[in-house]
């Protein structure tokens, strides 16, 4: 039996929801999408969510829904997937990274705190490996100097604060925005949702998912064309500004919507793994494990370990190579974003950040 790098779990429920979307009237944007956005926003106890086709449109949108300007600057982990970095080059922005503590996979406040300037329009904090760390502290840092907070949750659906609260109910931040690939906590096959208690926000969101069209949600701006005796046209619909095709489909929240009904079954078992591991790998000398602390409050995405390759006389591809003979599967997650030639060009060094050197250099990643 191979063990896989990871796996969707699909059951008869999810496909009945799938069928039984199929054979309703509307497949894409009908009563399923509304559904699954209400019940996200329930269970992660935030006041709106929108659902979107990916987290990184889900991203892309957050800032633009904060007027991102091209003279601002977005602050984000160094160690994430690219997307977090990439959707401020969508809109022309500046880019900076923060290093990490190595025992959390987190944003180091102090470094946070030295590359706060004027031009800094939004934090982009990381929960990596799906546990959230520093969020209350990043979250009065940005508000000290007006700041947005846009955390990247695209690991963390089901993860919870340390006080206890739900990630995505936005205590700590302006917008949060998850992920729905089938690695994730749930999926809807590709997929994502942003949460938000910003009434505003949500209004621009809505417009800017769909070709930046209002179809009624606002006040209309023409309002010759959009009124006939005071009363809306049925027909109308105006572009107000310039948006985006970033919808998911009712088949998709479907699926989402039956997914989620086993996400507290999901997220119990990948922590049960990852105790498991803890326990196992404690007793191996040169074995270094992350984010332990945090079980009971992590969605578990995936379980870090940082190896002293030299102490066993191998190197990382050789360890991996034999674990892919054992019919193991695992991962290196993630290359610290400077390190992509599209982030070398910009002028940044991994040598600017010895932590994620570091903790590149020894991570490898299990699934939960």
């Amino acid at each position: 039996m191979q063990i896989s790098y990871s796996k969707q779990f699909i059951d008869e429920a999810d496909i009945h929801s799938v069928v039984k979307c199929l054979k309703s009237n509307l497949i894409t944007q009908g009563p399923y999408v509304n559904k699954f956005e209400k019940k996200i926003a329930k269970y992660v106890g935030s006041k709106y969510a929108v659902a979107v086709s990916s987290c990184t449109a889900g991203l892309h949108l957050s800032l633009k829904a904060i007027d991102l300007k091209s003279h601002h600057k977005i602050l984000t982990s160094v160690i994430s997937f690219v997307s977090s970095a990439n959707v401020s080059q969508y809109l022309n922005a500046n880019i900076d990274f923060i290093d990490i503590d190595l025992d959390t996979i987190s944003m180091n406040l102090k470094m946070l705190n030295k590359k706060i300037d004027n031009n800094v329009r939004a934090i982009i904090p990381v929960h990596m490996a799906g546990a959230a760390y520093n969020e209350k502290e990043i979250y009065q840092i940005a508000k000290k100097n007006k700041i947005k907070v846009i955390e990247d949750c695209a690991h963390a659906l089901g993860a919870k604060y340390k006080d206890g609260s739900m990630v995505g109910s936005c205590r700590y931040s302006d917008v949060s925005v998850f992920s729905f690939h089938p690695v994730k906590s749930i999926t809807t096959g590709e997929g994502g949702i942003i949460t938000t208690n910003n009434r505003n926000i949500y209004q621009k969101l809505l417009r800017l998912r769909s070709h930046g069209i209002n179809k009624g949600k606002d006040n209309f701006l023409n309002k010759n064309l959009a009124y006939t005796n005071k009363k809306k046209n049925s027909w109308y619909y105006e572009m107000r500004e310039l948006g985006y095709h970033y919808r998911l489909t009712d088949i998709q929240s479907a699926l989402g919507i039956s997914q989620l009904d086993k996400i507290n079954k999901f997220i119990k078992r990948r922590r049960e793994i990852s105790n498991f591991y803890d326990k196992e790998f404690s007793n191996i000398n040169g074995f270094k494990f992350t984010q332990s602390d945090q079980r009971k409050n992590t969605a578990g995405h995936l379980y870090v370990l940082r190896i002293d390759y030299e102490k066993f006389s191998t190197s990382r591809e050789e360890f991996l190579k034999y674990l892919r003979k054992n019919k193991i599967i695992c991962q290196v997650h993630y290359i610290p974003i400077v390190c992509h030639p599209y982030y070398e060009k910009l002028g940044f060094d991994i040598k600017n950040y010895p932590n994620a050197k570091k903790y590149y250099d020894e991570c490898i990643n299990i699934h939960c």
